[in-house]
């Protein structure tokens, strides 16, 4: 009987997820009302040439069925394939809906390609941004992740009003008190340094946590056996605990460069022409908001995408190369 129950609450679960994305997308198809589309045109005469369907709530409901269905057999039919290639065709059903949804907007694609070139070059100002910042922020966090592990009292209280303040505050906040009010004490920067400056303080706060928990992460009896050998302690930092750390730092800083990345664009509001501040102006030109802002958003993709595969390149450098 136990083996039994084993065997079956499997079966049970599996069963119940299918039964839940069935229901998710036949809920979803009928809440949104595709008998206006493409697809909808091409099943209600199906449906009504049996049923009398004449494009009302039980035509929505019909086509979500449909879809619902569709989607149980195409999952269905991926698990009969190997990992990579589930993983492949999922990313490209997926895509081809993420590029349909787009495609319903009616989108003027002669002006978006006649304005990507600005949005490329908009893009090389983000990024250079965005590198820039991660640089200075990592400096910080390092010597906030020193001063919050010291012994040493006033390291470790402005360390910890640094991380406080940078951590409790919006950075669209950090970034107005650094253009507009260092001005204020006779410190007058362009947008783009503020911007550098204030999206540094701001990670730098964040991955002041991740750099002392990587440090922390690092067996302390690897500390007393390089003292017991006579090293210094800045020497055991630079050739024992940080490459060590580095493994557990490289993932989280990643992940907060590529969210470095998108929040950027708060520099916008000083003026700097990253990709936001130009996709914007572009669009309220010619009142094409939503060409600007889809391009925009895809461009942001690609580029978080490049990076989450160097990435895993660092990780992998890291996590096994490095050792060797």
């Amino acid at each position: 009987m136990a083996a039994a129950a084993r065997l079956l609450g499997p079966i049970d679960q599996r069963w119940l997820l299918r039964l839940l994305l069935f229901l998710g997308v036949a809920l979803a198809a009928a809440a949104i009302d595709l008998t206006n589309t493409a697809l909808g045109r091409a099943l209600l005469p199906a449906f009504g040439s049996t049923i009398g369907v004449d494009g009302g709530p039980t035509a929505r409901i019909l086509i979500g069925i449909v879809l619902g269905v569709l989607a149980l057999l195409n999952l269905l039919l991926l698990k009969l394939l190997p990992f990579r290639w589930q993983v492949l065709l999922m990313w490209a059903e997926l895509l081809l809906l993420f590029l349909a949804f787009f495609a319903s907007f009616d989108l003027s694609y002669p002006f978006i390609w006649s304005r990507l070139i600005f949005l490329v070059q908009a893009a090389g100002v983000t990024v250079y941004v965005s590198l820039l910042s991660i640089f200075f922020a990592c400096v910080l966090a390092l010597m906030g992740a020193l001063a919050r592990l010291s012994r040493s009292g006033p390291a470790f209280g402005i360390a910890t009003f640094y991380i406080s303040f940078f951590r409790g505050t919006p950075l669209l906040l950090q970034v107005y008190l650094i253009y507009l009010g260092l001005p204020q004490i006779g410190v007058t920067l362009p947008a783009v340094p503020s911007g550098v400056i204030a999206l540094s303080l701001c990670y730098g706060a964040y991955m002041a946590e991740i750099f002392r928990a990587g440090i922390q992460g690092v067996p302390h009896g690897q500390r007393e056996a390089a003292r017991a050998l006579g090293l210094k302690e800045g020497l055991i930092l630079r050739k024992i605990v940080l490459p060590q750390a580095m493994r557990l730092i490289v993932p989280p800083v990643g992940n907060q460069f590529i969210a470095m990345l998108k929040d950027s664009s708060l520099v916008s509001v000083m003026g700097v022409w990253e990709l936001t501040f130009v996709a914007r102006t572009s669009g309220r030109a010619e009142f094409r908001h939503l060409e600007m802002l889809i391009t925009a958003a895809l461009i942001y993709w690609l580029l978080s995408i490049v990076f989450e595969l160097i990435q895993a390149r660092l990780e992998v450098y890291y996590g096994k190369g490095h050792r060797r």
